[in-house]
């Protein structure tokens, strides 16, 4: 998710803070990214400059490269503290007297929490400066994780667990705060993918934080749960340090909520915000549910935690690694066509899923939840790359009508951030949305196939959305999203 912010302005707003962009800037010179030091050497950045090329070849490259390696730092752990709780309810045995249903209300929470923090994160950066935002929101996920070490133990309350385990939600506005940071940072013609290598570094948070679980049950096994927790105080403190010596802010962003408002009277904000619902939603929350959901419905081959965290961490792996891909394809294919058929294989793949949960089959019900994995990765990509399409559509319908060239650019880059922003939020409670679907089916039954009807269901829906806004041949229809 990327920035409610705007780094341009006017030119007399430009004048103002840092100077023309052919000229130095009242603070600094063309070649120095700000008042206080070089590109190697952190600071308050007065100065920049990312759309100017000789600007982004002598200094600017050089400091978004370092500012965007120690975002992706923070935000990767940020990540595994929020899926926390995905690795943490395998340890729950029976001493702690958690039925599922309990399990993945546990895991609903802190996604729940993710979500509705991803906004006020996003302002944050322009509001505190993304260096110091950084620092602090890396130095509050010792909250969650000191707790977790504190509470986990037989005999604990439910209520208390479920108290903590909400607390972890504070690590999934980490990635609207980076996204925002670095989205400044870059310039145009660049920021697909450094917006790409910032998220999927991000989500590689999940299946990280599972692989630790797996190691932890595997050496010390399940009576101690709190050394999962304990491995990440140490990163967590590195990762803050890490941005207070050699991140930077930039004085010059500032917030626009007039956008967010803008967009949030656009009927394609709401038909894009329930399409990520429908990828990020899926991967965040089978990321978070598939251990528990392995142990439940196949629980004579998954008798132990540690059985079946040896797979908890493959299919969010894979939905990592794929969503740049998921862009590129959109670049070439078109974002609504790529998440057209996104949706189309989803669907087939929960049908997979049903036929193996009909038939006990492992083999194949593993095929199929990880290919969702896999295609909600890809559809990731290719739906944020629809988002800044829609709006550089509208853009010329508006300077083909007689608007001022400059002018819509400028509007169509505003509110497509803060639809990526408010998209970015509304998505992540699909994960919720998700657990619950599980927790109710497992409620009623020993399988989850009225879970699985509800995501066939909703792929289809999105299915028809795509292509009924954005691919269906009509009059006045805008092609190039």
């Amino acid at each position: 998710m990327t920035s409610v912010v705007d780094t341009e302005g006017t030119a007399e707003e430009a004048a103002g803070r840092t100077g023309t962009p052919d000229s130095p800037s009242a603070s600094g010179t063309p070649d120095s990214p700000s008042a206080s030091g070089s590109a190697d050497r952190p600071g308050a950045i007065t100065d920049w400059r990312p759309e100017d090329e000789a600007f982004w070849e002598r200094t600017g490259a050089r400091v978004a490269r370092r500012n965007l390696v120690f975002s992706v730092l923070s935000e990767h752990i940020g990540f595994s503290v929020w899926s926390l709780w995905s690795v943490l309810v395998l340890f729950l045995g029976p001493e702690y007297h958690i039925d599922p249903a309990g399990k993945f209300t546990l895991t609903a929470v802190p996604t729940a929490l993710g979500a509705a923090l991803r906004l006020p994160y996003t302002f944050a950066v322009a509001r505190f400066g993304g260096r110091n935002w950084t620092v602090f929101s890396a130095l509050l996920l010792l909250v969650p994780t000191v707790l977790a070490g504190v509470v986990l133990h037989p005999g604990v309350s439910y209520g208390t667990l479920l108290a903590v385990a909400c607390v972890a939600g504070v690590g999934g506005g980490n990635f609207a705060s980076s996204m925002a940071n670095i989205n400044a940072f870059y310039p145009q013609r660049l920021k697909g993918w450094a917006l790409g290598v910032n998220a999927g570094g991000g989500n590689l948070g999940v299946p990280v934080v599972q692989l630790v679980g797996l190691l932890v049950l595997a050496t010390a096994g399940a009576a101690h749960p709190r050394l999962v927790p304990l491995v990440y105080l140490p990163l967590i403190v590195l990762a803050a340090l890490g941005a207070a010596l050699r991140m930077d802010n930039l004085t010059s962003l500032r917030n626009d909520r007039r956008a967010l408002r803008e967009v949030a009277t656009e009927p394609h904000s709401w038909v894009m915000s329930a399409l990520y619902v429908g990828t990020f939603g899926s991967f965040i929350g089978f990321g978070f549910a598939f251990g528990q959901v392995l142990q439940v419905q196949f629980h004579d081959q998954f008798d132990t935690p540690v059985k079946a965290a040896y797979l908890t961490f493959l299919g969010p792996l894979l939905g990592s690694l794929v969503r740049p891909f998921g862009g590129r394809m959109a670049d070439r294919w078109s974002g609504a066509r790529v998440t057209l058929w996104t949706f189309a294989a989803m669907a087939v793949g929960t049908g997979v899923v049903l036929v193996a949960s009909h038939q006990k089959s492992l083999p194949l019900f593993l095929t199929g939840f990880v290919a969702l994995f896999v295609l909600s990765g890809v559809g990731n990509g290719s739906t944020y790359k629809m988002i800044p399409a829609i709006f550089q559509a509208k853009a010329r319908i508006a300077v083909a009508a007689g608007a001022d060239p400059e002018t819509a650019e400028r509007d169509a880059r505003r509110r497509a951030s803060a639809l990526i922003g408010l998209a970015g939020a509304v998505g992540a409670f699909g994960g919720v949305l998700v657990n619950i679907a599980f927790r109710q089916a497992f409620l009623a039954g020993a399988s989850g196939d009225a879970a699985y009807w509800a995501f066939l269901v909703a792929y289809a829906v999105c299915f028809t959305l795509t292509w009924a806004v954005y691919l269906r041949p009509r009059e006045g229809r805008m092609t190039t999203i």
